[in-house]
């Protein structure tokens, strides 16, 4: 998380206590305890076993190779009411194998359902089963059945929607690092109207889209696939829902990784977590920065982070004067090179066309940051589910001032994404739903198996604060850290080392104690600003997402 130096820079920030919620309060009965939700999962867990998931062929637009099947789970919207209105939750299955890939005579006995939550929130992990065909996931696809679903809210399972997605992508737009106060006006305005657009476009049901009702839908998943115990990997955000889970249904854990965790703290949750990660972008932003001096001979970007930082700023300005192909402003220019803080496979690509622009050819950077019109809906999708759960997920600060105090003191030490992380959560400031009261997560001794925890050290979007404090509140769970690493998302990746602690958790059980550490996986090799790469292999996919 927070990286040391800038959070010592950082250290005479106040972060305020949250102001009270709106008029409404917590959801009444929403509580872990609260015997209506209690008895609404049991409900739904017992008839979703009952009925369990037909699966079958895929719809067109999910159609994929490697016999991967699709079906539905239903669930309650309101789980204090299981016989009232139900949703349906589309999930997906490729069978375990049963190849060795190592011994091909060998028969792989079958462990049960691996179920794959990918973060966000606002993610699908529809896809994820196809994963297996890659050499880093064969042996855990000839154990497992790799089962992946869209969270409620995700297209198509009961999507919610805040804004006609024929707007959703409107650009060229303006990005900041120190904002005006005409320009902050404008973006608390467009927040306010965003908030409203999410109840009109919603519904009354938009409350009952949070992360409990997310953890409770892993359970009714979990006994619709006929599993008596869960086996679950979550990534970034689906880290906390795994932590929900282990807290709220402890004996149905079997095995459970977090990998690249957030801070669970009831405090953090969300409005503290933000202001971390926009703490911990910067760091990671410098570490790109770093990277690319060290090429200069490549990208002629700079022989030092401070001039790379003239020349993207340098693209920012001429970016807001004349927009690259009409389309790419500085707001688009900083959702590109955003991606640099997630992974460093971006890192070359990012550099490159960023070289390239500055020499006159803006091709490159139109291809990597123009919005697509064809992804606009899904786009829309995916924000309206992270606003809807992180705003009804826990109480935020209802007062602007607050807002703009705090971010005004952390971006004078960390610019990079600061305000673009205000402007993506302020709507929270002004969310017409109930707000709830974040659950304290946390399992007792020998309660639940041991849980496995991956971090890479220098992770942006969920920085390592957060591993640690997931490690202190899950006992007897078992943390694996990448060293001097930054990537979002590291199991399954480029780290052997890493892999092999994920491949003996869970096809052995296998935990390396409460700490192991792994060294760093190679920094990406250069790629000339032609185009052609100067050196180096494709990346291995992800799994990660969100944050």
């Amino acid at each position: 998380m927070r990286t040391a130096a800038l959070y010592t820079a950082a250290g005479a920030l106040l972060l305020t206590t949250l102001a009270a919620a709106p008029a409404g309060g917590a959801t009444p009965g929403a509580g872990p305890s609260g015997t209506a939700e209690t008895r609404g999962v049991a409900v739904a867990a017992a008839r979703a076993r009952a009925a369990g998931v037909d699966f079958g062929r895929c719809s067109a637009g999910q159609d994929a190779p490697g016999g991967m099947q699709c079906g539905t789970v239903r669930v309650p919207l309101d789980y204090a009411r299981p016989d009232g209105e139900r949703i349906e939750l589309t999930v997906s299955r490729v069978r375990a194998t049963h190849r060795d890939p190592h011994n091909g005579r060998r028969r792989v006995p079958r462990q049960g359902a691996l179920v794959h939550n990918p973060g966000g929130p606002g993610a699908s992990s529809t896809y994820f089963p196809l994963i297996g065909v890659f050499p880093e996931w064969r042996r855990i696809a000839a154990a497992y059945d790799l089962v992946g679903y869209a969270p409620r809210g995700v297209a198509p399972s009961a999507p919610l929607s805040c804004v006609d997605p024929g707007h959703f992508f409107e650009g060229p737009t303006q990005a900041p690092a120190h904002p005006s106060e005409a320009y902050k006006r404008q973006r608390v305005a467009q927040a306010k109207a965003y908030a409203r657009g999410c109840a009109r476009r919603s519904g009354a049901g938009l409350r009952f889209y949070t992360s409990l009702n997310n953890a409770r839908d892993l359970d009714v998943l979990r006994a619709a696939l006929g599993e008596d115990r869960l086996t679950f990997m979550g990534v970034s955000y689906g880290t906390y829902i795994g932590a929900l889970y282990a807290t709220l249904f402890p004996s149905h854990v079997r095995r459970m990784v977090l990998d690249a965790a957030v801070d669970p703290d009831p405090a953090r949750v969300w409005y503290r977590d933000n202001l971390d990660q926009s703490a911990a972008f910067e760091g990671r932003w410098a570490d790109f920065r770093a990277w690319v001096a060290r090429h200069h001979d490549v990208y002629r970007l700079g022989r030092t982070a401070a001039r790379v930082q003239r020349s993207y700023d340098t693209a920012g300005e001429r970016l807001a004067a004349r927009a690259a192909g009409g389309r790419v402003g500085p707001g688009q220019l900083h959702n590109a090179f955003l991606t640099t803080g997630y992974y460093d496979d971006y890192w070359p690509s990012r550099a490159a066309a960023l070289s390239a622009y500055l020499r006159g050819d803006a091709g490159p950077l139109v291809r990597l940051a123009a919005p697509d019109p064809g992804t606009a809906t899904g786009a829309e999708n995916g924000s309206a589910v992270y606003t809807a759960v992180e705003c009804n997920d826990a109480p935020w600060p209802a007062q602007w001032r607050v807002w703009d105090r705090d971010n005004t003191r952390l971006a004078r030490v960390a610019p990079f994404e600061t305000w673009d992380n205000v402007w993506t959560n302020l709507p929270c400031a002004y969310w017409p739903a109930p707000r709830q009261q974040p659950l304290d997560v946390r399992t007792g001794p020998g309660r639940t198996p041991p849980v496995l925890i991956l971090a890479a050290e220098r992770d942006a979007a969920t920085p390592y604060a957060g591993a640690l404090e997931m490690n202190r509140r899950l006992a007897g769970s078992a943390l694996v850290t990448e060293r001097g690493a930054g990537s979002h998302g590291i199991g399954g990746g480029p780290n052997p080392c890493v892999n092999a602690h994920l491949e003996a958790y869970l096809l052995a059980g296998r935990v390396p104690g409460r700490r192991a550490t792994c060294a760093p996986h190679p920094e990406p090799e250069p790629q000339a600003p032609s185009g052609r790469a100067a050196g180096g292999t494709p990346p291995v996919p992800r799994t990660g997402g969100g944050a």
